[in-house]
């Protein structure tokens, strides 16, 4: 996976693969809440990224060439099945212990943010443009009017909580700029070293913490983490490096804008939830975010370096 200079602004088929992932994530809610009803929720975690691993590694093991990998690339790769994975997949659970998810939702919306500032500072080809600002700040009123104001109220309270969902945004941020800075490596043999790294450190957790031999799983909730596995954290993760080597990591935080509105309309279409009418403005609200990258690609500062130049150069009202 190559990482050539971005594009000056996303192409419609970007767009598209960030559609395509925030599908796919925004599934996950429901296979989650099938499988956490007989399987603990760190062995769901551990469960998923073992058999996305599978997956992939039977992936690359079928293309040929064999996995080119070199020995610079396996650091990064470490770093972003913590970044990406175990850290985050922690912090988020004992987060929501302590948390609603409506609070969730919002402050994991602060991914986006975190991901801007950090690539404006790290990554010249991705520097913080007028339509990213606008379209962060139009996103994250998308996700207040999904989830209601009154999720706020829960702000100051259960400060810990609200801090490890805070430390994961940061986390999944830092991952984002990590895989924009992978380069030489094909981007499905990536995401396979990925999860089989995270495999590696998350596995032995599970079998510290929750003994699963000794569970008694439905049928439903194991193949609610085989699809987990396969859709979210397989397909998903594919989906993910491939967009931030097309579109960067700025372009690719956007989707956590959409998985929350995903995750209402799948939890509608296959378990028959109500969907509150406000969801469809909130959708409406996110993909206006979403677009204004594309609608102002300038530069921060650009027009204000423009207006200074014809106020020297014009007419002198």
């Amino acid at each position: 996976m190559d990482a050539p200079p971005l594009p000056a602004r996303p192409g419609l088929r970007d767009y598209g693969l960030l559609v395509l992932l925030a599908a796919t994530w925004g599934s996950s809610f429901l296979f989650i809440k099938l499988a956490v009803a007989t399987i603990p929720p760190v062995t769901v975690a551990a469960g998923r990224i073992a058999v996305g691993a599978a997956a992939l590694g039977i992936v690359v093991a079928l293309r040929r060439p064999a996995m080119p990998i070199g020995a610079d690339a396996w650091p990064k790769l470490a770093a972003m099945a913590i970044l990406g994975y175990v850290v985050p997949f922690a912090l988020i659970s004992w987060g929501e212990t302590r948390i609603d998810s409506g609070l969730t939702a919002i402050l994991m919306s602060a991914v986006p943010i975190f991901t801007l500032l950090i690539a404006h500072a790290a990554q010249r080809d991705e520097p913080l443009t007028t339509g990213k600002v606008v379209g962060v700040m139009v996103g994250f009123a998308g996700i207040v009017i999904l989830v209601g104001p009154s999720a706020f109220g829960g702000l100051g309270g259960q400060l810990l909580g609200q801090l490890a969902v805070l430390a994961a945004t940061l986390c999944y941020a830092g991952n984002s700029i990590v895989t924009r800075r992978l380069t030489g490596v094909r981007f499905d043999a990536a995401a396979a070293a990925m999860l089989v790294i995270a495999t590696v450190i998350a596995v032995p957790i599970c079998l510290a913490v929750d003994r699963p031999w000794l569970l008694e799983p439905s049928w439903i909730s194991v193949i609610a983490v085989v699809a987990l596995g396969l859709l979210s954290t397989a397909f998903g993760s594919l989906l993910l490096i491939l967009i931030i080597a097309r579109a960067g990591a700025g372009f690719s935080a956007f989707n956590n804008y959409l998985v929350p509105v995903f995750g209402i309309f799948w939890g509608a279409l296959i378990l028959g939830e109500a969907v509150d009418p406000w969801a469809l403005l909130a959708l409406a609200v996110v993909m206006l975010g979403i677009a204004a990258p594309r609608a102002w690609p300038g530069r921060i500062g650009t027009v204000r370096t423009r207006f200074r130049h014809s106020s020297r150069h014009g007419r002198g009202d």
